[in-house]
C-alpha cells in the first residue's frame, strides 16, 4: 500500500510534507463509481468537450452531498495554483 501511495503522491506531484494518512480511498473509490456509471449511461459522445462537459455536471451535483470540509484544502489549492496558474483565476478582493 505504501508504494501505491508514493505512486500517487509521484502522479500528482504533491509536496513531501502533504499528509499520506488523509487519504480518503472510500470517497475517491466513490466518486470514481459514480463517475463511470454516468459515463456508462449516456454511452458516446460526439467530442472529448462533450464528455468533459458531462464529467463537470457530475462533479457539481455530486459536490452537493459533500458536508465535511476537505482536510488540507489550501495547501492543495496552493499547489494546485503553482502547477496551473492558467486554471486557477486569482480570487479578486473586495473592497471594504
Amino acid at each position: 500500500m505504501a508504494a501505491e501511495l508514493d505512486a500517487h503522491h509521484a502522479v500528482f506531484q504533491l509536496p513531501a510534507g502533504h499528509p499520506q494518512g488523509d487519504l480518503h480511498t472510500n470517497s475517491v473509490e466513490s466518486l470514481n463509481r459514480s463517475l463511470r456509471k454516468i459515463i456508462k449511461t449516456r454511452g458516446g459522445f460526439p467530442n472529448e468537450e462533450a464528455a468533459l462537459k458531462l464529467l463537470f455536471l457530475a462533479l457539481r451535483q455530486a459536490a452537493k452531498k459533500w458536508t465535511m470540509p476537505i482536510h488540507h484544502w489550501r495547501e492543495a489549492l496552493n499547489h494546485f495554483t503553482i502547477l496551473w496558474p492558467e486554471r486557477m483565476p486569482a480570487l479578486e478582493r473586495i473592497p471594504q
